[in-house]
């Protein structure tokens, strides 16, 4: 059933844990997520976002997502990822997405964009994100990317975007990279906690791939309420396929080939799913 609102996020970052935040780029990486949100009996959020329409384009995509969270008996929210036309948005609002994330990292202080976004995702019922500071790296290749200081999230520039746009979750610079990096990744929590105090809305932790465990249970215990993951359901995808392909191929079975594919998306999703558990009692913030 589709996620609307902001509830599961709310109450994601109330109980210690994070919605997560799955990016999707075709049929089989969509059932692989949802069959994660079924088997974790947990509210999931189906990414199909700009990157990945630029290969199973835009209404093809949608529709997939879409459908499959209305059939599904999980909780499961669509939603427009790293998008920066107001157009591609407004065709994701109006074929029915619960959530869109406006992305003005491109731009010094993206309030414009921002507020143009919020207001259109207003009249269809949606929620929005949106990203203040710059993650390094590429959505959907892993480059070694390495955080910058200087492009991370000001807690006090913070608070200001979040009350002059009216944004219902904001994503955060703190020290993460999109993709997998051989750099060791180190979260500046103290910056996190500080936003976290001068916002009120909940926090989005991006670029969580291959994050260490006590890295990511850091941001959980400062109320971090999603996190999104892509390279690590990319790379199980490609090596169940690379480790198919061999018997696949003397019979031309594309069918094996791609269920490895999507089972393993499945598998590595419920692995990230259990890393977001609740905090344990007594673990340390």
């Amino acid at each position: 059933m589709l996620l609307h609102g902001t509830d599961a996020l709310k109450e994601a970052a109330a109980a210690g844990h994070a919605l997560p935040g799955f990016v999707a780029y075709n049929l089989e990486t969509v059932q692989g997520i949802t069959a994660a949100a079924e088997a974790a009996g947990r509210p999931v959020v189906i990414q199909a976002g700009s990157s990945p329409f630029k290969h199973a384009g835009r209404d093809a995509l949608m529709r997939l997502a879409l459908d499959a969270a209305g059939r599904s008996a999980a909780r499961l929210g669509v939603h427009l990822d790293h998008s920066r036309d107001l157009d591609e948005i407004t065709a994701c609002l109006e074929a029915g997405y619960t959530s869109v994330m406006v992305d003005g990292s491109h731009l010094p202080f993206s309030i414009a964009l921002t507020k143009e976004a919020v207001r259109r995702a207003r009249d269809h019922g949606a929620w929005v994100e949106a990203e203040l500071g710059a993650l390094p790296g590429d959505e959907d290749v892993s480059t070694d990317a390495v955080a910058q200081a200087a492009a991370m999230t000001d807690p006090q520039q913070a608070a200001e975007f979040v009350a002059a746009t009216g944004v219902d979750a904001l994503a955060v610079a703190v020290g993460n990279v999109h993709g997998f990096t051989r750099h060791p990744v180190r979260l500046d929590l103290e910056r996190l906690a500080a936003i976290h105090e001068s916002v009120p809305v909940p926090l989005v932790l991006q670029g969580a791939s291959g994050l260490p465990v006590e890295e990511l249970h850091g941001a959980l215990a400062r109320d971090v309420a999603k996190v999104n993951v892509n390279a690590e359901l990319r790379r199980a995808c490609l090596e169940a396929v690379g480790v198919a392909l061999p018997s696949a191929l003397p019979g031309s079975d594309v069918v094996s080939l791609w269920a490895a594919g999507r089972d393993a998306v499945r598998d590595a999703a419920l692995e990230v799913i259990g890393r977001l558990s609740p905090r344990t009692e007594g673990e340390s913030a």
